[in-house]
């Protein structure tokens, strides 16, 4: 005879997997914030940006948007494994210069 599923243990796993999913997101969410230097912006200055990206619909303003994030990545990536190559010591300046290469892209 077969054993019976206890589907209230599996529901609790469901909700505690669903609830360190969503933990860990808004813990990336912020520290994407501050990689990208828009802590120093007020919430309420975040918060219209984001409103303003969400409701456009111009395709065109939203692949710019897309390209210049992707490449914020990749810049990210490069200058973290660069980071490695060095002693601890050159994070701050790793961190100051993130901002610049973002802003330049946007400029282009």
């Amino acid at each position: 005879m077969r054993k019976p599923r206890d589907f209230d243990a599996e529901l609790r796993a469901l909700e505690d997997k669903a609830k360190e999913l969503k933990q860990r997101k808004v813990q990336q969410l912020g520290e994407l914030l501050i990689a990208t230097g828009a802590d120093s912006l007020t919430p309420d200055e975040l918060a219209g940006a984001l409103v303003a990206i969400a409701e456009t619909k111009d395709a065109t303003k939203r692949e710019a948007w897309a390209r210049r994030g992707a490449a914020w990545f990749r810049n990210k990536s490069r200058r973290s494994a660069a980071a490695n190559d060095h002693d601890a010591g050159s994070y701050p300046t790793q961190s100051g210069s993130a901002q610049s290469p973002s802003g330049a892209t946007g400029a282009a």
